[in-house]
């Protein structure tokens, strides 16, 4: 059992050796090679050799190797119907021969000298259910690889394929230039729509303050100018050190002390700073040499079986980000913001928008962050289109390359080429042409051409969304979000201050309905000033959960909303996030309350209707009992979404599952309806599904009274609906009802609408051939 143990215990040590050098390789063909040599070693196998899959020829090509000979490299090559590299990658399954040359499947090159090898293990490197390529090693003589051979191949199999379709989608296949932006190919980069529209122009990066993980490479002429800043920001840092170590003279023991000196020692010529000037020299500028060296540091002491020793790595990081910390202060003032610019982080913030010159701002790309992030929201209210979650994106790269941005699909293409330029071209061109013809709908009522009427409501958040509403039309505010308020500060805002941000959006619609939904944080809307830390907080404490736990919060938002509307009497309160008749009720208390309070204090307030979001499937089920006792019902299409089809939609990873025209969504929304019109209730929705023309044509059918959006959709959605007779998308949600597939859903209104004159308005893009 110990021998097991200890095996088991070394394997991970050097999946996790192999794996750190696989993450600090500087291009794919390192990276391979790093692969087959560790792979080889730890397997104690004559030959492990990679082939990748080339789609253009429909062929496995030998990339890399290590027992083989070197020269067959890019020469050998199979279709997956010959040998058994091309059997492993057909099948998509590990193979295990212990007498290779006697399967039927098997090939000879004698470019390789594989007649040599008699035992045979393959595993496919599959990334995101497409095989990429094959992992294989090969031994002289017979041998039986077990499951523990076989375990730790798939493991590697798995660490490579991010690896290698990363290189795919930057280029990086073909070898990478190292020249700024000249590295990366035209190429298409999945992420979550943040805020609709499309976007043309150049990437403008902006990095993290002092995260030297994401410092790009970059090279320089002034290198003297690059010394300059090195020896300055030396200098700041040694200043730091001996400050610091003054500090604390009197609480430290002598031994402790004496680190200090060891962080003076790595920043001499002799040790980092030496290695970073050399790297300045080559051409590099002062951060991405910094970068360099202690990249370089950190795996030669994280190597380190010596604890002391490997716990020097930590020194190494802190310094570098000292260090960094001061060379970033010294190039603050030399971002350049060209025209048509595209902002690109980590995760972007509000305040960097707000560095970019007026006028000049085209798109925000975010590799972190949510569709509920503030910026996003922000974007949104704005008008400027986004992508967020594009986790794959090589985004230090990008500085100064130019993109494409759809924030209606969430795609991101770099150095895009003439003809993907032209569809995107065209795309912006119709959606100008609709736009102007959209706008002699904006006192128009939404009513079909057979009379039925339909009412349009824009989502609001921020003061900025008020004017863009109120310019498409909106007949009032189905959904104001209270939280992003909450978001802008620093701490919980105060009654007087909630009064007068509820009455600014009350008054800006009035005599129109305002419907201010109560707080809905947790999950992917965090407070900086009342963190929540879950493993799983979609399912966590969020929405009416945290209101109801903390009435001293709740009260004092209800409050601010009734006495916000006073005179105005356009409130409606909306509760998120009800899972059973207990919260309402409970939340139903803490109102009623609040408004007598008010009443007592002599306010002329009226008691404002209460309505609940049925976002959670439990609400559906019970939405006959929550329907009775509500004014009326709102369906959260977004997340009602999500917790039935057990689909996060803001990962990339699974977003293609994230589909609101599911079968089972469809058949939870018409149960809601029918259970509100059975209590004689009126039932809206809000969220992305209802500024979906098409959706919006099945919503309509359902019995939906009002439709909330954001408000860039409404003249789309206006426009779609002014066109169709009740009667006709009436047979449309019959057929829809009867499919079994979304895709089927999805392509029955497109060619429905298509045939009837009304495709112009719909996914914008979608034409677009990538």
């Amino acid at each position: 059992m110990g021998e097991l143990q200890a095996n088991a215990s070394n394997m991970l040590g050097m999946l996790r050796t192999i794996s750190q050098e696989v993450n600090a390789a500087r291009d794919l063909p390192a990276a391979l090679a790093i692969i087959v040599r560790r792979v080889r070693a730890a397997m104690n196998s004559h030959v492990c050799s990679v082939y990748l899959y080339n789609a253009e020829t429909d062929r496995y090509v030998l990339m890399a190797t290590e027992g083989l000979n070197k020269r067959a490299v890019g020469k050998v090559s199979m279709s997956p119907g010959e040998g058994l590299v091309g059997l492993v990658g057909s099948r998509g399954e590990t193979i295990t021969l212990e007498d290779a040359m006697s399967h039927p499947r098997f090939l000879y090159f004698a470019e390789t000298g594989e007649e040599r090898y008699a035992s045979f293990l393959g595993t496919p490197i599959i990334h995101h259910r497409q095989v990429l390529g094959v992992l294989v090693v090969q031994q002289k003589e017979r041998r039986q690889f077990d499951e523990g051979d076989e375990a730790f191949l798939i493991t590697m199999s798995a660490q490579l394929s991010g690896v290698i379709a990363h290189a795919e989608a930057t280029g990086s296949i073909r070898g990478l230039g190292s020249k700024r932006g000249k590295g990366i190919q035209e190429a298409r980069f999945a992420g979550v729509p943040g805020a609709p529209g499309v976007a043309m122009g150049t990437a403008v990066v902006v990095l993290p303050r002092a995260d030297l993980d994401v410092v790009p490479d970059r090279t320089t002429d002034d290198i003297a100018g690059e010394l300059i800043i090195l020896d300055q920001a030396l200098g700041a840092v040694r200043e730091e050190v001996r400050l610091l170590s003054a500090r604390l003279v009197k609480r430290l023991r002598p031994q402790e002390q004496a680190l200090f000196d060891v962080y003076l020692m790595l920043l001499d010529d002799n040790a980092l700073a030496g290695d970073v000037r050399r790297l300045i020299k080559s051409g590099q500028w002062a951060q991405g040499a910094l970068r360099q060296v202690v990249e370089k540091h950190l795996q030669r002491f994280e190597r380190m079986d010596d604890d002391y020793l490997s716990e020097r790595a930590a020194d190494i990081k802190d310094l570098g980000r000292r260090l960094l910390s001061h060379m970033q202060q010294a190039h603050q003032q030399t971002l350049d913001y060209p025209d048509n610019c595209i902002l690109v982080s980590e995760e972007l913030s509000p305040g960097m928008l707000g560095e970019v010159p007026p006028g000049k701002l085209a798109g925000l790309v975010s590799v972190a962050g949510s569709r509920n992030s503030h910026t996003a929201i922000l974007a949104r209210a704005m008008g400027i289109p986004t992508v967020v979650g594009a986790q794959d994106l090589p985004y230090t790269r990008l500085d100064g390359i130019q993109l494409i941005i759809d924030g209606y699909h969430g795609d991101v293409f770099t150095n895009p080429g003439p003809v993907l330029c032209q569809q995107y071209q065209r795309v912006l061109q119709e959606e100008e042409s609709i736009s102007r013809e959209l706008d002699s709908l904006r006192q128009l009522p939404c009513i079909t051409p057979d009379g039925h009427a339909l009412t349009l409501w824009a989502n609001t958040g921020l003061l900025a969304d008020v004017p863009r509403a109120l310019e498409r039309g909106a007949e009032g505010v189905g959904l104001y979000r209270s939280e992003v308020a909450f978001m802008s500060t620093a701490r919980f805002p105060s009654e007087s201050e909630q009064v007068q941000l509820y009455r600014e959006q009350l008054a800006a619609f009035h005599p129109r309905p305002v419907t201010m939904r109560t707080l809905d944080v947790g999950g992917d809307k965090p407070l900086s000033y009342f963190p929540i830390k879950e493993d799983n907080p979609y399912l966590g404490w969020r929405g009416i959960r945290i209101s109801l736990d903390h009435p001293e919060i709740f009260s004092v938002q209800v409050r601010s909303m009734i006495k916000a509307s006073a005179g105005l009497d356009n409130l409606r309160i909306l509760l998120p996030m009800i899972s059973g008749v207990h919260e309402l009720e409970d939340a139903l208390y803490h109102i009623h309350r609040a408004w007598q309070e008010l009443v007592d204090e002599g306010h002329a307030v009226t008691m404002p209707a209460v309505g609940i979001m049925i976002e959670v499937p439990s609400a559906v089920y019970q939405a006959r009992d929550l329907a009775g006792m509500a004014d009326f019902i709102s369906v959260g299409s977004n997340d009602l979404t999500q917790y039935l089809l057990a689909v996060d939609r803001n990962n990339a990873r699974v977003a293609d599952l994230y589909d609101y025209l599911h079968p089972a969504v469809l058949q939870a929304l018409q149960q809601v309806v029918t259970a509100a019109r059975e209590c004689g209730r009126p039932v809206s929705i809000c969220g992305e599904m209802a500024g979906d023309p098409a959706a919006a044509v099945l919503l309509m059918a359902m019995g939906f009274d009002s439709l909330s959006m954001n408000a860039t959709h409404l003249p789309r959605v206006k426009w779609l609906l002014r066109q169709m007779p009740i009667q006709q998308a009436r047979q449309l949600l019959q057929q829809a009802m009867q499919l079994d597939s979304p895709y089927l859903v999805h392509s029955t209104l497109q060619l429905a609408l298509e045939d009837m004159g009304l495709g112009k308005v719909l996914n914008p893009g979608a034409g677009v051939q990538i």
